[in-house]
């Protein structure tokens, strides 16, 4: 199965207060080698990506295969500071990543290093959008969303031609897909914790369907019919009258939630053909093996007993 690796940004810094940390750069640096050697295509840089500022982040990326990318970024004389999107091949689709960073004091405060200006997030898209569906002819758009939850909202709510919304800001966690007007908005994952797994279908044309929304129904389904069968059990043997007629209540709800669980599903199957996503998370525990060579980097970073470890 064909595999693009990207990052909504917010990576390299746990905090705006670590510039002072020398661990803190290493630790960065280390993050955006990882990010290339295992093949990243394009990370959002995020107001916590720019701790040490734009140069450290240019300079780290230099040469690699990942490529910030910020569309509405620019320095003092309005010029981009990062490619606005990048285009890719992935399983014979031509993709479109846009990145976004926070607008200027969108916040309340000075979130950008002085010099730095972030211009308003949506017509930054929507030209950009505009730019990769007629020019470059692509066939999906994602835009990966370094803002904060309720711009990221907007964006999706607005931004014609944008198939997927990857927001990081907030430190959200894990979470459902959300369809949000024309986009489906969809939460990372949290600080290495865990990765989203987004797999995408796209026979045929229109809107993408959830295909979790109808194996959620079925699943559920499966449940009740488990209970059915065990209340319908208890009726063979049962011979309390009272009891009797409790069970058979509890028999016809089961029944009728199982019908109901039964529409839903098959409300929620995706028409054939059809663009379809499954959005899951791989929980990076103790039960994912680490790799020795990288392990052996990350602890000399951030000792083992050390806080940040």
């Amino acid at each position: 199965m064909p595999v693009l690796a990207l990052d909504a940004g917010n990576a390299l810094f746990k905090s705006l207060a670590d510039g002072q940390d020398p661990t803190a750069k290493l630790r960065a640096g280390l993050l955006l080698d990882q990010m290339g050697a295992q093949g990243y295509t394009a990370m959002a840089v995020g107001q916590r990506d720019l701790v040490l500022g734009v140069d450290f982040l240019k300079k780290k990326t230099q040469g690699t295969k990942l490529t910030p990318v910020s569309a509405n970024l620019v320095d003092a004389k309005g010029q981009r500071l990062f490619p606005a999107s990048v285009v890719t091949t992935a399983g014979g689709l031509k993709v479109g990543i846009i990145g976004v960073s926070p607008a200027s004091g969108s916040d309340g405060a000075a979130v950008l290093p002085p010099g730095v200006q972030g211009q308003p997030v949506q017509p930054a898209v929507a030209a950009e959008v505009k730019r990769l569906r007629d020019t470059a002819k692509v066939d999906l758009v994602v835009v990966l969303a370094a803002v904060p939850y309720a711009e990221a909202v907007k964006l999706a709510q607005g931004a014609e031609g944008v198939d997927f919304v990857v927001q990081s800001h907030d430190g959200r966690g894990v979470g459902m897909a959300q369809r949000q007007g024309v986009s489906t908005l969809i939460p990372p994952g949290e600080r290495g914790r865990q990765v989203a797994k987004l797999e995408v279908s796209v026979e045929g044309t229109g809107p993408f369907s959830d295909q979790s929304e109808a194996n959620r129904a079925l699943e559920s389904q499966r449940m009740v019919e488990a209970n059915i069968t065990r209340v319908k059990e208890r009726l063979k043997t049962e011979k309390d009258e009272a009891t009797r007629r409790s069970l058979q209540e509890t028999l016809t709800s089961f029944e009728a939630r199982r019908d109901a669980l039964g529409r839903t599903a098959a409300a929620s199957a995706p028409v054939k053909p059809g663009r379809t996503y499954l959005l899951s998370y791989v929980q990076l525990g103790a039960d994912v093996a680490s790799d020795k060579a990288v392990q052996q980097q990350v602890e000399r970073v951030e000792p083992p007993g050390s806080a940040g470890h």
